[in-house]
């Protein structure tokens, strides 16, 4: 049996063992630029998922090494953008800022999408809480880190923000944190 991570109990959902240990192997082969490796970025770390399964790898280490490995792929991209484009890589940066800022300064419960009221989203309330941090954070406030964005969870309502569009918005908004660091 694999000890990569602690597994969860026996009798609780983690993520499958060998789809975690999968994934690890192919970002270190992309990482490192080994021949045949498949390239990935920090945004398909981002967006990996797993099949949970009983007894799986603890949920909050992977996901926790995943944030790290993400980190190490930014840090990388800022880097290569920053060879290849210099001074345009911070502008264009700036100009993704100034984007989810207009958004995120729209009047409260009008920032996103709603979903109908027979649908599930997230709480509105929740969301423009959050995103007034974020956007103070864009403004010369607070700092708020891509962790902070990665962990935020919402409370579920009926009529609420449309959750793909909330996190495609918050995923930017790691983009722009890790892109200017």
């Amino acid at each position: 049996m694999s000890s990569t991570f602690p597994h969860a109990r026996r009798s609780r959902l983690g993520y499958d063992v060998d789809e975690v240990e999968q994934f690890l192997g192919d970002a270190r082969s992309s990482y490192l630029g080994e021949p045949g490796s498949r390239e990935l970025s920090a945004d398909d770390i981002r967006t990996t998922g797993f099949t949970l399964r009983k007894g799986g790898y603890a949920t909050e280490h992977v996901d926790a090494a995943l944030a790290r490995l993400e980190d190490a792929f930014a840090g990388r991209e800022k880097q290569k953008a920053l060879a290849a484009d210099g001074e345009d890589h911070l502008v264009s940066a700036r100009d993704r800022a100034q984007e989810i800022l207009d958004r995120l300064v729209r009047p409260r419960h009008h920032r996103f999408r709603r979903v109908s009221l027979f649908t599930v989203g997230y709480s509105a309330v929740d969301v423009d809480a959050f995103v007034d941090r974020v956007a103070a954070y864009l403004q010369g406030g607070e700092p708020v880190t891509a962790d902070e964005i990665r962990e935020i969870a919402f409370r579920p309502r009926r009529g609420g923000y449309d959750e793909t569009q909330v996190d495609v918005v918050l995923d930017a908004m790691v983009d722009v944190i890790l892109a200017v660091r």
